[in-house]
């Protein structure tokens, strides 16, 4: 008996399989960090000069 079976792998919602989406999303995670490291540094120089106040 010759049975034909297709069988079609799905692909896995973290699996990249086009260089250049890997490429890209590699090239968007360095920006989103460099933005958000520029929004830290920004946000420390502004808060530096601030005492913490106690009151009674």
């Amino acid at each position: 008996m010759n049975e034909t079976i297709n069988i079609v792998r799905l692909r896995q919602p973290n699996e990249i399989d086009d260089p250049l989406t890997d490429v890209l999303r590699s090239g968007a995670r360095k920006l989103l960090a460099q933005a958000i490291e520029m929004e830290a540094e920004a946000f420390l120089a502004e808060m530096k000069d601030l005492k913490a106040c106690r009151w009674s």
